[in-house]
């Protein structure tokens, strides 16, 4: 038997969705040989009702199912802004619906029957798209609460200090004093814990890209 990759993240949960009960046992049966937590479901449908699952996953998606097919999965993933790595599973080789997958955010495109070695070396890739996603996450979220301890006007200088504009020519761009500059500078940075502006840019980098985009 395939040893238990050693990065396996205890607490990975995989979800497997194939519409043919034989092939979602095969797959609940080996992955929980390897100790990696699964959940099986026989429809689309029966995924998506369940509750958003916000811990290190990965899902193991069939591409032809009744009803909902497993592209139709991931749009449907995508317009709920949830992420989860897919690796798709296909009775046969279909070239477009890969590039298409793949193309729209897959980790993989495997076709049946799948080595099983060759999907442990998937879901191991999930794992660790998944941690690094949750990772940045993390970093999103507390950067955003930081930021929310801001004025407007402290976020206006903090922008322009990490564009790395001097005090003088910050006080130029907002119509101030470079006293008013320097108070601003001085509030915001304790407000937000950094004592640098190389801090100030890692945490300002951090921010989600529709935040910081605006």
């Amino acid at each position: 038997m395939l040893e238990v990759h050693p990065s396996m993240d205890a607490d990975l949960r995989v979800f497997a969705v194939d519409d043919d009960p034989a092939v979602l046992k095969a797959l609940e049966r080996m992955l929980r040989s390897h100790n990696i937590a699964v959940e099986g479901f026989t429809s689309s449908e029966a995924f998506l009702e369940r509750p958003p699952y916000e811990g290190v996953a990965c899902l193991l998606l069939d591409l032809q199912m009744p009803g909902l097919r497993g592209l139709d999965v991931q749009h449907a993933l995508r317009d709920r802004a949830l992420s989860m790595p897919i690796v798709f599973l296909s009775a046969q080789s279909d070239v477009r619906a890969a590039a298409r997958a793949m193309r729209d955010g897959a980790l993989d495109f495997l076709v049946k029957p799948v080595e099983e070695e060759q999907l442990l070396d998937a879901i191991e890739r999930a794992r660790a798209q998944s941690v690094a996603t949750r990772q940045q996450q993390d970093l999103e979220r507390d950067a955003e609460a930081r930021l929310a301890r801001l004025t407007r006007r402290e976020i206006e200088v903090c922008e322009l200090v990490a564009a790395g504009l001097l005090n003088k020519q910050i006080a130029h761009e907002l119509g101030m004093s470079e006293k008013t500059v320097k108070v601003h500078r001085g509030r915001a940075t304790r407000k937000l814990d950094v004592d640098s502006v190389a801090a100030l840019v890692r945490l300002l980098s951090n921010l989600p890209q529709k935040r910081s985009s605006q």
